[in-house]
């Protein structure tokens, strides 16, 4: 699966996704894009999943007609993701084309 972390997602968390392609919006060069161009973005180049941490981010969006699947973390700490690793793992490949899932990090 091909996977996009946004800028607030620990990269870290890349070594735990191991079994898939993880690329940053930092690396592609797309920092700059707002959400909408930046998931615009990452459906064009056929993204299956955007991880972020933005939690206001199914209130910027209309995200009804995407592609994408989408993961949101309640938080940025890496220790406390790190802790709950497993959980993002099984979301992570569980996910859906469109889908929408907020994963509260204790």
């Amino acid at each position: 699966m091909r996977i996009l972390f946004d800028q607030g997602t620990p990269a870290p968390l890349r070594q735990a996704l191991s079994g898939h392609q993880v690329i940053t919006a930092f690396e592609l060069g797309w920092s700059t894009l707002k959400n909408g161009e930046l998931l615009a973005a990452a459906e064009q180049e056929r993204f299956e999943l955007f991880v972020t941490t933005d939690r206001n981010l199914r209130y910027q969006q209309n995200l009804a007609t995407r592609r994408i699947a989408i993961l949101v973390l309640s938080t940025t700490s890496w220790p406390r993701i790190r802790a709950a690793v497993d959980q993002v793992i099984a979301v992570a490949n569980s996910c859906k084309p469109g889908a929408f899932i907020e994963l509260p990090i204790p």
